[in-house]
């Protein structure tokens, strides 16, 4: 299959690539760099020709609602209609626990582009995954203070970005099928633990606080709305053998 990779480059897009290659297909990354721009849609439609599927892990940083909203409105629009275009027969999109039930700051944006995707009337494909262990490091990198280390207050499941990543490939072989059962890590962590462990495994002795976001967006973190439902299925990374793994190539 020759599956093209949305956000290839990202956190998770890499994983993806390395795993379609692994599997046997032909991934074709998605980059401004060879003249395709899904914030545009510029180069899309001729980039997708031939191909079987396309994997979106495509990610913006913004914690805006309207900024969020507006990137993955735009990506999603152009990737969809490039498809159409194209004749490519299947759209597999990553999404996030718990984004449509609070579709406040960053999530915003996750849960409209859950729904520009259902409004397809087929050939579609949505995975909802728990955050990534690299999630850690990303907060924990916009959240310090002097000495301190503010820590939001998540109740977290943490999943193996690779695994997801694999996950990913094995849908877009199987064909268009819906909304998927949740992915999460195995086990329930609390975000503040993790950055601890965190910042002791990389040498970085900080003061840790732990504190709540507030409104909404705060109270969807903290009160088990991003955590996964009945019939999710666990990954089988632990934090821990994340951060062991980590380090060491660190």
């Amino acid at each position: 299959m020759k599956i093209a990779v949305a956000g290839g480059t990202g956190a998770v897009g890499r994983h993806v690539v390395e795993a379609a290659q692994a599997a046997g297909h032909e991934p074709l990354v998605l980059t401004r760099s060879t003249g395709v721009d899904i914030t545009t849609g510029a180069g899309l439609a001729d980039a997708l020709r031939g191909a079987d599927a396309v994997i979106d892990v495509a990610n913006t940083t913004t914690m805006s609602a309207k900024a969020s909203t507006r990137f993955f409105e735009a990506a999603t629009g152009h990737l969809l209609a490039a498809e159409r275009e194209a004749g490519v027969g299947h759209h597999v999109t990553l999404s996030i626990i718990g984004a449509v039930d609070a579709p406040e700051s960053y999530y915003a944006g996750k849960a409209a582009q859950e729904r520009l995707v259902m409004t397809r009337p087929d050939g579609w494909s949505v995975l909802r995954a728990s955050q990534f262990h690299e999630f850690v490091p990303q907060i924990l990198s916009t959240t310090r203070i002097g000495p301190l280390q503010l820590a939001p207050k998540i109740r977290m499941q943490p999943v193996s970005a690779a695994e997801v990543a694999a996950e990913l490939v094995a849908i877009a072989e199987a064909g268009p099928s819906g909304l998927v059962a949740d992915l999460a890590g195995p086990r329930e962590e609390d975000f503040a633990d993790l950055s601890r462990r965190y910042l002791a495994a990389v040498k970085t002795p900080r003061r840790v606080l732990s504190v709540p976001f507030p409104g909404a967006y705060g109270r969807a973190l903290r009160n088990g709305t991003l955590l996964p439902r009945q019939g999710a299925r666990l990954g089988r990374q632990t934090f821990t053998e994340w951060l062991a793994a980590t380090t060491r190539v660190v």
